[in-house]
């Protein structure tokens, strides 16, 4: 006899935990929770209960649907009739069913998670799963008027996993006659129920009105704003347990809505935030692990050797070893690796690595300090990098400031700067212009406060401030954004954070930033900071490099900073 489908999910989460089957960090934490939370069950702050029964349902109500596409679609004739294969959930599939469909509350017997984040390379079946989640939502879960969308930004893209779940509908008729389902080209409805499943995009659907039971959003990383997102979100209130599935691939916009949830999960996974709502796997490689060696392609593609083929992925990779070009779609496609451009600058995963959240000011007030000062527009952000440097470790350490108008914020194209705004990150001045006096002020608290060395600015927009800050007795450096200043603090920065000599606060603002510099190399090997878009702001590593400019400057003495970080 087969397991039944908890033994399956469990005996997984034990592999994976155990290290007996390869895995990624994102997966091992996954798998952590599962089991842990089982473990949790009765204890006075955990609320849930696991149904095996109803995680089993949905398990079975899904392997029940056919396939529709590659070699298990082909059609046979048995007994006289006509059949296609039915599809079968791997034990990762299941971890993610199960739990959707098997935690309940326990006074009221309502669902546990409202929302999942599931991202994973390309050919791993995440339309297949999500189209039989969907079809469960609506026919299955016992939800009056179920409402159920598949969303995305653009009708192509939303009709992908619908039109998935269409076409399971069309092939399997007892699935109609058993619960009244109709369909059409741009539906499938229940009409006795009042239940009904359409595509939904920004392009051309009204996206007000909505009473969502169940949504799948696909491919989160291509959405350039969150409108889609936030309606859905805010379209689930007058629902008891509704759902929203987050299915994507990896991509390079770390500002939009995407990587803030991929945040999240990775913050709830890590037990940063404590939601038991929110259920969240991500598969991708780690930092470390060569990207072009097959022994860790499985931790991005659960299904290796099933949906997924290890000649395929050798062929691309091949590719994308002899083409440049072809490495970052390789990466984010087939890897599940965020990356930025061809040309991006940073290590983000080393970058990230070198956070410390816990830093203060207060723990490195009396080390040397440089504020790079970057003033680009009155209309725009202002950013100040405070540049510490503790000598008898040699390390480095930056604490940043972020500035920007109130008009700014409401006009802006970057949806996350009122979140920033929120969570302190990012100070947002009244009006519609940069108030210089406050600057000011921040920057005579900074010298009153810390051991400020130097202030090094670039002179556009700063000449009346450097002025006044220059009568008070502030050491203002003027420092032009040429590539005689920029190249070698911008090479030794990259340096200190691959090796481990560098640590910063964790602003979401400045990793944003780092993220969004461009590396322009010339003949000579020089290096200067660019951004590919305007609306990729890169202020925060400009003020940045121009500290650590200076910092290489400044007290010197057997030995140069650059030196000792060669």
């Amino acid at each position: 006899m087969n397991p039944t489908y908890f033994a399956r999910a469990q005996a997984y989460a034990e592999r994976v935990t155990t290290g007996s089957e390869t895995a990624g960090r994102f997966e091992r934490l996954f798998c952590k929770r599962l089991l842990a939370d089982l473990q949790r069950q009765g204890a006075p702050d955990f609320p849930y209960v696991f149904d095996k029964v109803a995680g089993a349902r949905a398990c079975t109500f899904i392997e029940l649907l056919p396939h529709i596409k590659g070699k298990w679609a082909r059609p046979e004739y048995v007994d006289g009739k006509l059949q296609h294969g039915r599809l079968q959930l791997e034990d990762w599939q299941i971890a993610i069913v199960i739990q959707l469909f098997g935690w309940r509350h326990a006074t009221t017997g309502l669902r546990r998670f409202r929302r999942l984040y599931e991202e994973v390379a390309r050919k791993n079946a995440k339309s297949t799963l999500a189209a039989g989640i969907l079809l469960y939502m609506l026919a299955a879960d016992g939800e009056p008027g179920a409402h159920c969308y598949s969303a995305a930004t653009t009708g192509e893209q939303a009709r992908e996993v619908f039109d998935v779940a269409r076409n399971m509908v069309l092939r399997l008729p007892e699935f109609q006659v058993r619960f009244g389902v109709e369909y059409g080209k741009h539906d499938i409805t229940i009409p006795d129920a009042a239940s009904s499943c359409k595509p939904l995009n920004a392009e051309g659907s009204t996206l007000d009105g909505l009473n969502v039971h169940c949504a799948v959003v696909d491919e989160l990383h291509a959405h350039k704003t969150r409108a889609v997102y936030d309606v859905l979100d805010t379209a689930t209130g007058a629902r008891s347990q509704p759902l929203i599935l987050m299915i994507t691939t990896a991509g390079s916009d770390r500002s939009g809505i995407c990587y803030e949830q991929r945040d999240y999960t990775i913050k709830v996974l890590d037990g940063v935030i404590a939601d038991e709502t929110w259920l969240g796997v991500i598969f991708t490689l780690d930092e470390g692990d060569l990207w072009h060696d097959p022994a860790v392609w499985r931790k991005a593609n659960p299904n290796l050797g099933i949906s997924v083929q290890l000649d395929d992925l050798e062929a691309a990779c091949r590719k994308a070893l002899a083409q440049v070009s072809a490495q970052a779609n390789f990466l984010t496609k087939r890897l599940n690796i965020w990356v930025n451009s061809d040309s991006a600058w940073m290590d983000m995963q080393a970058w990230d690595k070198r956070c410390d959240r816990t830093l203060t000011l207060e723990a490195v007030k009396d080390l040397p300090c440089w504020a790079g000062l970057d003033l680009a527009s009155k209309v725009d952000v202002v950013a100040k990098v405070r540049w510490f440097y503790d000598k008898a470790k040699d390390h480095h350490y930056i604490i940043p400031v972020f500035w920007l108008p109130e008009r700014a914020v409401e006009s802006a194209r970057n949806s996350q700067y009122d979140g920033w705004r929120r969570s302190g990150h990012l100070q947002v001045m009244d009006g519609e212009v940069i108030d210089y006096d406050l600057i000011e002020e921040s920057i005579l608290e900074d010298t009153r406060t810390l051991n400020v060395q130097e202030v090094p600015f670039d002179p556009f927009q700063a000449t009346q401030l450097s002025g006044h800050l220059l009568e008070q007795g502030v050491q203002m450096v003027e420092m032009r954004p040429t590539v005689l200043n920029f190249s070698e603090p911008m090479k030794l920065l990259e340096a200190l954070v691959l090796q481990g000599k560098f640590t910063h606060d964790g602003n979401p603002v400045m990793t944003w930033m780092i993220s969004n510099v461009v590396c322009h190399r010339d003949a000579k090997d020089n290096i200067y900071p660019r951004k590919e878009r305007d609306e990729q702001k890169i202020d925060g590593p400009v003020a940045a490099i121009m500290a650590l400019g200076r910092c290489m400057a400044g007290g010197q003495s057997e030995k140069s900073f650059w030196e000792t970080a060669a």
